[in-house]
């Protein structure tokens, strides 16, 4: 056997002899983008305060990279079906990489959005590719197993983003958290290279490119719509997104249905098991984003915690999702999908229920039990999910079928952010401006202070900053009435930062509690919907839905 694979799957007469070799590359570019996202919420303030960004330029930031993301990844699911599946996963690595070397190098908000969604370019290429590559190399009996590893994964990179992320912080600037993954997205292309056997369908016809454009432009808009609408306000962008939206997805379903060889067959879903498959992951991690978007700002902010101290008490939910992991693998085939799914969603609801008793009193022991919880429930919910979603599809469409569940997952994980984002920044505000009502907080303060609560906590330390100079007046002063004056000045200044400070924690954990509430509803709410949705036993659970075991013997 060479240095690089080079026989394709399809013509291989017995099952691959490094497969799981290959899954342990697969999961690593799965681990860089998922920690792209989850790492920067870390990042965020110092980035912030060395390019001086507003909150819109920071919401951009974050979201620059999931439009291209999210509009993408059907095309080139469907693209790398066609060509290479391992093709389109190197090249995702390389767009990958690039788009991190100029964030490294980037000195504005513009240069790091541009290259964020750079990033998010050749994430769509890549975590389509993964799944199908996966599907294509591992046996049907073993496929199960491979997706729980994957699905673990993704749940490690949600927790090691802000880890890695800290641990970097601490010697280095922001842009470290672009640059390190520049060495590990090259180790991964070196990897597919000897350890990963190319792939490609056997006889996919002609690419439906009418219905991939269709399916950029409705998915881009809506994602666009999703961000824009409750972060900026319902204007003339978010409405005409909006509308482009559905204009566009009524055209792409309109096209699909009529086109003999369609990008994606949305019949599909009419069918119980692949409809209800997506709309859990889509549910999952809305709640699970949004959720991950205010922890993370109450550990920095509230508590105090550094960014390598935010890390390492996210580790609860990586080790949680290993365990749940495991027992999925253990349950699922005995119980069925259908009460494994619905365990993970009453878990996740769970977690976010017990996330309504935060309040200003509370410390990082409060937040252990909902992280174990929501890990656990991470672990039980989604492998299931994706492996009904592959099922479904047949050996020649597994890079549109890893699309469809990718998209299912960025679509919540969008939704949960500005969902529960915008949620959390109204009540946040509300619950300050009666904490502060009768305060002489100057209007223009308390409008800084209401939109965030970083720029709420930095009102506080400039007003403390203030006292502190008076206090130095003072001791400089020469008439002692002049000094008492000032220092007089100084207490009751510093006296107001401790108010403010106290009233921005408490706001902020009063809106953690009532967030987590509304999460708890809309994910309570859907797992009822997923219950009543998702079939019995009625059909194994490691069945395709088409049967891909005789197609796949007819290619090799």
């Amino acid at each position: 056997m060479g240095l690089v694979v080079t026989e394709p799957v399809e013509r291989m007469e017995r099952p691959y002899a490094r497969r799981w070799w290959a899954l342990l590359v697969l999961c690593l570019s799965l681990l860089i983008i998922v920690m792209a996202n989850t790492a920067l919420t870390v990042a965020a303030p110092d980035m912030t305060q060395d390019l001086g960004l507003s909150s819109a330029d920071l919401q951009w930031v974050i979201d620059g990279y999931t439009v291209p993301y999210a509009a993408l990844m059907l095309l080139l699911g469907a693209i790398g079906d066609k060509y290479s599946r391992r093709g389109a996963l190197v090249l995702g690595l390389v767009v990958f990489g690039a788009g991190a070397v100029l964030g490294y190098l980037a000195d504005s908000s513009t240069a790091v959005i541009a290259a964020r969604a750079v990033m998010g370019a050749g994430a769509a290429m890549i975590m389509p590719a993964t799944l199908s590559l996966l599907a294509a190399t591992f046996p049907r009996g073993e496929r199960a197993k491979a997706i729980t590893l994957w699905t673990a994964t993704a749940g490690l990179a949600i927790a090691a983003g802000p880890l890695v992320a800290g641990a970097l912080l601490e010697h280095h600037g922001w842009s470290s958290t672009f640059l390190i993954n520049v060495p590990v997205a090259a180790l991964a292309v070196v990897g597919t290279f000897v350890l990963v056997p190319p792939s490609r369908a056997g006889h996919r016809e002609r690419i439906d490119y009418v219905g991939g454009l269709l399916s950029v432009v409705w998915t881009g808009a809506l994602v666009y719509t999703i961000i824009e609408g409750p972060h900026f306000g319902w204007g003339t962008k978010a409405v005409a997104a909006a509308v482009v939206a559905g204009a566009g997805l009524l055209a792409f379903v309109l096209w699909e249905l009529r086109h003999p060889r369609p990008l994606l067959d949305v019949r599909r879903f009419t069918d119980r098991r692949f409809a209800g498959s997506n709309l859990a992951v889509a549910l999952f991690f809305l709640a699970v984003f949004g959720a991950f978007y205010y922890l993370t700002q109450h550990l920095q902010f509230v508590l105090g915690y550094d960014a390598l101290d935010t890390g390492l008490r996210m580790l609860p939910l990586a080790g949680a999702v290993f365990v749940g992991s495991a027992l999925t693998g253990y349950l699922t085939p005995r119980t069925g999908m259908k009460w494994t799914v619905t365990a993970g969603m009453v878990g996740g609801t769970a977690a976010l229920a017990l996330l309504t008793r935060v309040d200003a009193g509370s410390s990082y022991g409060d937040f252990v039990a909902p992280l174990i919880v929501l890990g656990l429930a991470i672990g039980l919910a989604l492998s299931p999910c994706t492996d009904a979603i592959m099922g479904a599809f047949p050996e020649s469409e597994l890079g549109v079928g890893g699309a469809v569940n990718d998209t299912s997952l960025e679509l919540g994980g969008s939704l949960g952010i500005a969902i529960l984002g915008s949620l959390l920044a109204t009540s946040y505000s509300g619950h300050l401006s009666d904490a502060t009502a009768g305060s002489k907080l100057p209007a223009s303060s308390l409008e800084t202070a209401q939109d965030s609560v970083g720029a709420g906590y930095a009102v506080a330390q400039g007003i403390g900053d203030k006292a502190r100079q008076l206090t130095e007046q003072a001791a400089r002063a020469g008439d002692p009435q002049q000094a008492e004056g000032l220092r007089a000045q100084a207490e009751q200044l510093g006296a107001g930062a401790r108010q403010m400070a106290e009233a921005v924690g408490s706001s902020f954990a009063d809106a953690v509690a009532h967030t987590s509430l509304a999460g708890a509803v809309i994910l309570g709410v859907g797992t009822v919907g997923v219950a009543l949705l998702l079939p019995g036993r009625s059909r194994p659970a490691d069945e395709p839905a088409e049967d891909r075991e005789l197609e796949s013997a007819g290619t090799r």
